[in-house]
């Protein structure tokens, strides 16, 4: 059975289950837009270059608005990710250590997915999040749970 679901104006059909639309996300994106977090290109630096802005953020994959013309679908792009703690909860975990610690950053690679262009020399990139450990993905989910919901 087919639904019909219209999602930004647009109508399209999906494949549903006794009435329901299945969601075809293995992770829930949430909105991070109005918080203005930057995403760095990492060379290994301390500070690497400011590659863009994260629109939203799910578990395994970010979506970031960057000026760089030069990133295409099936590049792979290294990252340095920063987030503020919130509500008392860190989004990653730092096992390089003897014990664990919580951990605001993280440190992989952005697999290129997707890739539009936004007006005025912007760019939509889309992707996944590629080789995050398991803890790091689930304290991820956690820190996630309390932001909200992307479109």
């Amino acid at each position: 059975m087919m639904l019909l679901r219209s999602t930004n104006g647009k109508t399209e059909k999906r494949p549903a289950i006794m009435g329901r639309v299945l969601e075809r996300r293995q992770h829930r994106r949430h909105d991070l837009e109005a918080q203005t977090l930057d995403v760095e290109a990492w060379d290994g630096h301390k500070d690497g270059a400011k590659l863009g802005q994260i629109l939203d953020l799910s578990s395994g994959g970010i979506r970031i608005r960057t000026d760089k013309a030069n990133l295409k679908p099936d590049q792979q792009v290294r990252l340095h990710v920063r987030l503020p703690d919130y509500a008392g909860i860190s989004p990653f975990v730092d096992t390089s250590g003897p014990g664990l610690r919580p951990s605001s950053e993280w440190t992989g690679w952005l697999a290129v997915t997707r890739v539009n262009r936004i007006a005025d020399g912007q760019y939509d990139v889309a992707g996944r999040l590629m080789d995050m450990e398991d803890l790091n993905r689930g304290m991820l989910r956690l820190y996630l749970s309390t932001q909200p919901l992307a479109a």
